[in-house]
């Protein structure tokens, strides 16, 4: 262990009277130290033992603290080789003022996209897939499932259902899911989407390459044509550590004592 990582560790660096319970302050700690650059990428962190020792504090609160950096994806734990500090890839912004796809998105930063497909082709609806879209009883869904990746940084799962009348063949999509729905004139005009946070769990976690129980954002959005018929439900799962979604506000003109 070197020298500045055991000094970086001593509680007179981030105890704090009244600054809440001690593995929130050890977490709070580390982050700003692997956030401003302190802790490099692939850094090894002690042990729990030692970083129990350092800091005069339990190994619970250690576990607790060190488990928390995990799941939001600021270090990596590996069975045999101990814990390390992550990689911190540049965050991704995505304006929620416009309705545009992934590839676009990328596309105006500069940064390659690839996919994975994980699932293409018609399937029997869900029940909810059934309401949304608004399918019959006896209809069939168009399925679209992808693993986004921009740079060589896996990003994005997106899982896509359509009304087969507006993708009769889904093994027929190139690059983008939009621009094969604009050659026929069904590319979406409006959409409204739901934000959620969750947990990475299982295959989810492996896809994007970040430990089990790493923050993640689901978006659930349902878009339409001009004419107001659904065309798109997409559920989709976001890494929380590499992509935040931004929002511009405006201020009425009742500005009031309350305002």
């Amino acid at each position: 262990m070197e020298t500045s990582v055991a000094a970086l560790l001593q509680r007179e660096n981030w105890v704090r009277e009244r600054g809440g319970p001690l593995y929130l302050q050890l977490r709070q700690h580390l982050e700003e130290a692997i956030r401003s650059g302190k802790l490099d990428a692939g850094h090894p962190l002690p042990s729990e033992r030692e970083i129990a020792q350092i800091t005069d504090v339990s190994r619970v609160t250690v576990r607790k603290a060190v488990q928390e950096l995990a799941r939001d994806g600021l270090v990596v734990q590996k069975q045999g080789s101990g814990t390390s500090v992550a990689p911190l890839g540049e965050r991704v912004q995505q304006s929620l003022s416009q309705l545009t796809s992934f590839s676009e998105d990328m596309a105006r930063r500069g940064l390659t996209v690839r996919s994975t497909w994980l699932e293409r082709g018609l399937f029997s609806p869900s029940p909810k897939e059934t309401m949304v879209l608004g399918l019959s009883a006896n209809s069939l869904v168009s399925r679209v499932s992808r693993l986004r990746i921009a740079g060589d940084v896996p990003l994005a799962i997106e899982r896509a259902a359509l009304a087969p009348d507006f993708l009769p063949e889904p093994q027929r999509i190139g690059h983008s899911l939009y621009e094969h729905l604009a050659r026929s004139g069904n590319k979406p005009v409006r959409a409204i989407q739901r934000i959620s946070a969750s947990i990475l769990e299982g295959e989810d976690a492996e896809l994007l390459q970040v430990p089990a129980r790493t923050a993640a954002l689901n978006i659930e959005r349902v878009s339409y044509l001009a004419s107001g018929k659904t065309v798109e439900f997409t559920r989709s799962v976001y890494r929380g550590d590499a992509y935040d979604f931004v929002a511009e506000l405006t201020i009425g003109d009742d500005t009031g004592e309350n305002a």
